[in-house]
């Protein structure tokens, strides 16, 4: 259904501007939650600078899905890979991290409501690229 798509097609440009937004937020050092997951943790400006950059890359490749969803069918695989990925190595830091050695009264919990939105969000691609895989041919 054509409706399938463009939904998945709003999905995926919203997620490159997301990604776009969060790499501008890491290069500029603005820290503001769900663009720094870790937005109250002390951070370095060159780990801000790699995450900005990859982010970027992020943003790109999410980008060129978006402009030609058909053609990409392979690239939103990835994409949705990369995510669940991504996903799951943000929990195994969320998990397995003791934050308060970090940086005292901090409430991990709001980190594992961030991953739980990014995760919402892949959920969503991963629905919408299902109901819409056959008519990507």
């Amino acid at each position: 259904m054509k409706r399938d798509i463009n939904i998945l097609k709003g999905l995926l440009f919203a997620g490159s501007l997301y990604f776009f937004l969060v790499s501008i937020a890491h290069l500029i050092g603005l820290k503001i939650p769900m663009l720094f997951i870790y937005y109250n943790v002390p951070s370095y400006v060159y780990q801000d600078k790699i995450i900005s950059f990859l982010a970027f890359g992020w943003s790109i490749f999410i980008f060129t899905a978006f402009l030609y969803p058909i053609k990409n069918k392979l690239l939103i695989r990835a994409i949705l890979l990369a995510g669940a990925v991504a996903i799951i190595g943000l929990e195994l830091i969320n998990t397995y991290t003791d934050i308060t050695s970090i940086a005292n009264g901090i409430n991990g919990n709001i980190f594992r409501l961030e991953t739980l939105g990014l995760a919402t969000y892949l959920t969503l691609l991963v629905i919408f690229y299902n109901k819409s895989k056959d008519k990507l041919k």
